[in-house]
């Protein structure tokens, strides 16, 4: 397969949830599949989901040296890289602000803006060198990227910061042919998401049961996003369940 008609796409978080049905997804469309995250067994379960061509890398997105090694074996393996899903992610526990640790903050954001920052800085090395230049970046932004849940601080922070982390690769991309979009997801139907349909504390104080949706729709809409000629970009895209505690706050 030349370089002109493979495609090759990563997926961090890959072992579970989001990143899972994405990549399931991904490899269904014609992609050749990296699958990147912490724990081996869950990103072989998603490999043997998949059932195509994929790649599976232990991978902590937070670490430089770690990212490093992921982009390597990605160049050494087939040379090039024409999407990149920055979907890994986690939250703290849902602590009051002036009660959480350091340690937590740190690690939400290390994982969930760090990691996609580190991710970014190397698919654009890759992507601005290879033939046909350009590439594609999908960030996992979540509604949190909008509007804040109650005792969540780090996560949304790192989530209002994608935003910016979006546009500047947006824009800064340009010069090398390379598309930057964000999905922003609500209440998927994934392990993360479970407490949703047992229910979770609303900004009045109240606890509340809410809707949920397919993760397969999520997935399909990350390959339309991905599937697009690099001459089209959608910026943001907004999926969600369609009756969950959004527009109008309730």
């Amino acid at each position: 397969m030349s370089a002109e008609t493979m495609k090759v796409a990563l997926v961090t978080g890959a072992g579970t949830g989001i990143g899972r049905a994405s990549a399931v997804a991904l490899v269904k469309a014609g992609y050749k599949v990296v699958l990147a995250g912490r724990r081996v067994a869950l990103l072989e379960e998603t490999a043997a989901a998949a059932g195509g061509d994929t790649l599976t890398m232990v991978t902590n997105v937070g670490d430089p040296d770690s990212v490093q090694a992921l982009f390597a074996r990605i160049t050494e393996t087939y040379g090039r890289l024409d999407v990149l899903f920055n979907n890994a992610g986690t939250g703290a526990p849902p602590l009051p602000l002036e009660d959480l640790s350091f340690e937590q903050w740190k690690m939400v954001v290390d994982t969930n803006l760090t990691g996609a920052f580190l991710c970014t800085q190397q698919a654009f090395r890759i992507m601005k060198s290879q033939s046909p230049m350009g590439g594609r970046i999908i960030n996992n932004g979540s509604i949190s990227a909008h509007s804040p849940r109650p005792n969540s601080a780090p996560y949304t922070a790192t989530k209002h910061a994608m935003t910016g982390l979006t546009k500047s690769t947006s824009l800064d991309g340009r010069k090398y042919n390379i598309a930057c979009g964000q999905i922003d997801i609500g209440n998927a139907a994934t392990d993360m998401a479970a407490p949703m349909q047992r229910g979770v504390p609303q900004a009045h104080g109240q606890i509340a049961i809410e809707a949920v949706m397919d993760v397969d729709h999520v997935a399909q809409a990350v390959v339309q996003m991905a599937n697009l000629p690099l001459e089209t970009n959608i910026q943001f895209m907004t999926i969600m369940a369609t009756r969950m505690p959004f527009i109008g706050r309730g």
